[in-house]
């Protein structure tokens, strides 16, 4: 990925993300009871964030299996509450051995 497309996605998530947190300032003057709405305007910048990573995930390595293997072990870990370390690490190990093992076949 280039340096100006990462900086098109900071951009973006960056501003997405202030607009989620100030349109219940300015739009609404009172508190907001409701739990859903609240639970949308915290989980916004969350989803837009998976909407621009996952594409990337995909096709990042030479493989389209080598990084399905690495999403798959990722998300695992991660269902396990596994620390964000171990995660990137097993996933980045992953991608790596599956790569290795499709060269050889």
């Amino acid at each position: 990925m280039s340096f100006t497309k990462v900086l098109i996605y900071t951009g973006l998530m960056a501003g997405i993300t202030y607009l989620i947190r100030m349109l219940p300032l300015t739009l609404f003057r009172k508190e907001i009871k409701s739990n859903f709405i609240n639970s949308f305007f915290s989980y916004i910048p969350y989803a837009v964030l998976g909407a621009m990573t996952f594409p990337n995930i995909l096709y990042s390595t030479d493989s389209l299996w080598s990084a399905v293997a690495g999403l798959f072990v990722a998300v695992f870990l991660a269902f396990k509450n596994k620390s964000m370390l171990l995660v990137s690490l097993a996933a980045c190990f992953t991608v790596f051995a599956v790569e290795k093992i499709l060269i050889i076949i």
